[in-house]
């Protein structure tokens, strides 16, 4: 069995959040010609929740957008031998876009560079952003998040698992240690 321990409770998420937002505010400047795309599970409900406070304090209506990067996956057929195919939706023209792609936990950066895969099919942003609540390192790719919420150690055998209220019903964050033996 495996062991879980809750390290980030709701009230922390929420402060890491606003030291996001916060931080994310101050780094993009005029958010007029900013989007914001969200990676299916939790970085499209966080890419709402920035938004929205982002929209609150400058008044700018940033457009929402999600890739669900399945199909650009390069573990398709290893993993994922019946994959779930998630729904991308970009109804605004990237083309030219400042893009804020966020995510919940950056790993290998293989989840990323699938987005970015699939952003880019969609026309040439002028510029694409990362984001992510937690970045716990372990890096496959030479990719590095813009902003990031927390920076937290763990082992390769280890997970972080996210939970949002959106998704799961609470927000918290675990360490999820896989049973010796």
């Amino acid at each position: 069995m495996d062991s879980r321990e809750t390290i980030m409770d709701a009230g922390e998420v929420a402060v890491v959040l606003d030291e996001l937002v916060s931080e994310i505010s101050n780094g993009v400047g005029d958010a007029r010609d900013l989007a914001a795309i969200g990676i299916h599970t939790r970085g499209i409900p966080l890419a709402r929740r920035i938004v929205d406070r982002i929209a609150e304090s400058t008044g700018a209506q940033i457009e929402l957008g999600s890739v669900g990067i399945t199909l650009y996956r390069d573990d398709l057929g290893t993993r994922f031998p019946k994959p779930l195919v998630q729904d991308t939706s970009i109804d605004f023209d990237v083309e030219d876009k400042r893009i804020l792609l966020v995510d919940d936990v950056l790993f290998t950066g293989r989840t990323v560079r699938a987005a970015l895969d699939e952003i880019v099919d969609f026309g040439r942003p002028a510029r694409i952003e990362l984001a992510v609540l937690i970045d716990r390192g372990h890096r496959e790719l030479p990719i590095q998040p813009d902003y990031v919420g927390r920076r937290i150690a763990t082992g390769r055998d280890a997970m972080l698992k996210l939970r949002l209220h959106e998704v799961d019903g609470e927000d918290k964050v675990e360490l999820i240690r896989a049973a010796e033996g």
